[in-house]
């Protein structure tokens, strides 16, 4: 019996796959699988133009059995089998698909598409075999053959008896190492999860020999282990059913048992596209948010099967990361694969997939967020900072996709509303879309600030995440107008009349404002008439892009560029302080330094930022008191 060789190409194929292609050992009880499955394909192909061959589904299944005793792992199927010329051909030259040639020559093109069109995959086995043995008979004839193989150094076929068509593939599992446990895969358990995991919806019954518990023939109480044989894959999945056969507890248990969370999910979307490239996808939009989404060990991604074989578990590529919080998974028969499943060519069709399901996912939330606004609240409690990442990201590349998805909570409404419900109420007079930033509801509504715009009737949007004012700045106005932040310079309320009478104030008091600009000299860009407030003696206000709240996100960032904004000090000449800072300009100038820095300080703490110096700040309140 004569030992051929590899050809010197495959034989390094096969070192390089064996060691370095597969990222878990785990994938070759796939590979095989979806093989077989390939074979019974052909059997079915075959029947549909030879009268002589009838496809009695019933016939055709996939046999997975172990020997522990002898190390062996045994995976059978009925389908087409090879011949002698075939083996030479298909397991004697790595990466020669059998089933790409077998589809290319018959050119069916239907619903039924072969998925072993890869190459490699039978070599997977040596990443766990010490000897692989393949016995094959083929349709149509009574010949049957072995070919058998330690890996590199070649292969023998020698003819062997076999009773009916289909093929076995004996593998002698290797001894267990310091660093591998290759036990495993001769255990019933942890083979019947492999399976599920990734072969559940091969369409063929994939049948193993399970231990199951019976009552005793001679005593009915008591049980004893006894060897069953079950079918371990679903066969059918959900996605391949009619969206008018399924329940949405149907939906809701699928979820469940792909462990894509503990949740119930809020909606879920069936995709079936048939057109350039076919696929069907399931997806979820969760109820609530995983504990590590923000963390790095979070990994979005949706599942990606090539006709119902699992090629990865977490594929980036489908989802943009705004909508990362997406579960689900795609099946897709059109992918060009590469290698093995686990190499996916990053080209056209994904991105077509991806686009897609892009798209599909935005206008499902628009729909939740116009049907079922509560359910929406509920999803944007979980998920609305992601969509304001989103917009902030790429520099603002997303926002004309999110940003009628965002929503802030309103002085006038008193609850969360969308950018469009904002400007749809806006009077003829309003120029800008008002907003003011800090750190909750509560501490917004008593911001100085918000007195004028509030006065005048105008809406203001209350942002209390970090994420939120860097967001607006991206999208920069919605449906042509601008935003305008209500501690921001010049708020576009004032009238001509207002103008005058503000540049005759400071005019009247520029001499006690420039004396107070030198005291904060380095702290504040300018000191000002107020025109904002209303009861409150003071507030700061930002010129510039940068605003004060922005500042105070910058400042707390691990890599703080000492980012500032061009702070103003506002005075209201109206308020019974601006009594006391006239006083003291004109009769006391160390009394006036006193009362500016204790008015600089108040507008500090007003806004959430540290006084330089609390020591002193306490004890010039003290010297007021004496």
């Amino acid at each position: 019996m004569a030992r051929k060789e590899f050809k010197a190409e495959s034989k390094r194929l096969l070192e390089m796959m064996i060691n370095s292609i597969y990222s878990q050992k785990e994938i070759f009880i796939r590979e095989l699988i979806s093989n077989a499955s390939d074979a019974i394909d052909k059997m079915y192909y075959k029947a549909l133009t030879d009268d002589s061959i009838s496809f009695e589904q019933e016939s055709y299944y996939i046999k997975v059995s172990t020997d522990k005793e002898n190390r062996l792992l045994t995976i059978s199927d009925t389908g087409i089998g090879m011949t002698k010329e075939e083996m030479e051909s298909n397991l004697g030259t790595i990466a020669k698909s059998g089933s790409l040639a077998f589809k290319k020559e018959t050119e069916i093109k239907d619903g039924h598409d072969i998925i072993g069109q890869f190459g490699v995959g039978f070599y997977s086995s040596f990443m766990v075999a010490d000897n692989v043995t393949v016995i094959s008979r083929a349709s149509g004839t009574d010949e049957a053959y072995k070919w058998e193989s330690d890996g590199t150094d070649g292969y023998t076929i020698i003819p062997f008896e076999k009773d009916s068509v289909g093929t076995e593939i004996i593998i002698k599992i290797q001894e267990n190492t310091e660093d591998e446990n290759f036990d495993e895969y001769l255990d019933e358990s942890r083979l019947k999860t492999i399976i599920k995991k990734y072969s559940d919806f091969i369409r063929y019954p994939i049948k193993m020999d399970v231990t199951v518990q019976k009552p005793k023939e001679d005593n009915e109480e008591e049980l004893e282990d006894s060897e069953e044989e079950q079918t371990v894959n679903s066969m059918v999945p959900i996605w391949r059913k009619n969206k008018s056969e399924l329940t949405t507890e149907d939906y809701e248990n699928f979820y469940s048992e792909k462990h894509y969370g503990f949740d119930k999910p809020l909606k879920h979307i069936h995709i079936r596209v048939d057109g350039t490239i076919r696929y069907q996808s399931i997806l979820f939009i969760p109820e609530s948010m995983p504990y590590d989404y923000y963390s790095k060990e979070f990994e979005k991604g949706l599942e990606l099967y090539s006709n119902g074989v699992l090629i990865m578990e977490k594929s980036a590529d489908l989802l943009p990361d705004y909508f990362g919080f997406v579960k689900g998974m795609v099946d897709s028969e059109d992918l060009s694969l590469n290698i093995s499943r686990e190499m996916l060519q990053h080209d056209r069709q994904l991105k077509m997939i991806a686009k897609n399901i892009k798209t599909k996912i935005k206008s499902q939330l628009e729909s939740l967020l116009k049907e079922d606004r509560e359910k929406y609240e509920k999803f944007y409690d979980s998920f609305g900072r992601q969509l304001k990442y989103g917009v902030y990201s790429d520099f603002g590349a997303n926002k004309d996709t999110l940003q009628d998805l965002l929503m802030f909570f309103s002085s006038t409404e008193k609850k969360q509303v969308t950018l469009a419900e904002y400007v749809a109420r806006m009077p003829e007079d309003q120029k800008y879309i008002y907003y003011a930033s800090g750190d909750s509801n509560e501490r917004i509504e008593k911001m100085p600030q918000t007195e004028m715009v509030a006065e005048k009737g105008f809406e203001i949007l209350y942002f209390t995440e970090d994420v939120d004012e860097f967001a607006i700045k991206m999208i920069m106005s919605y449906k042509e107008k601008e935003f305008k932040s209500v501690s921001s310079g010049d708020l576009g309320i004032d009238t001509e009349e207002d103008k005058k009478d503000a540049e005759k104030d400071a005019t009247e008091n520029k001499e006690l404002f420039d004396h107070m600009k030198s005291i904060l000299s380095g702290r504040v860009k300018d000191v000002r008439v107020s025109k904002r407030l209303k009861s409150h003696p003071v507030c700061l206000s930002a010129d510039g892009e940068v605003t004060i709240e922005m500042e105070k996100v910058l400042q707390a960032m691990p890599d703080n560029q000492n980012v500032k904004a061009d702070k103003v000090l506002e005075i209201n000449i109206n308020h019974d302080v601006f009594n006391s800072l006239q006083q003291a300009f004109d009769n006391d100038k160390e009394k006036l330094d006193l009362y500016t820095n204790l008015l600089y300080n108040q507008a500090l703490l007003i806004e959430g930022l540290p006084v330089s110096d609390p020591v002193e700040f306490t004890n010039d309140m003290c010297k007021i008191m004496i």
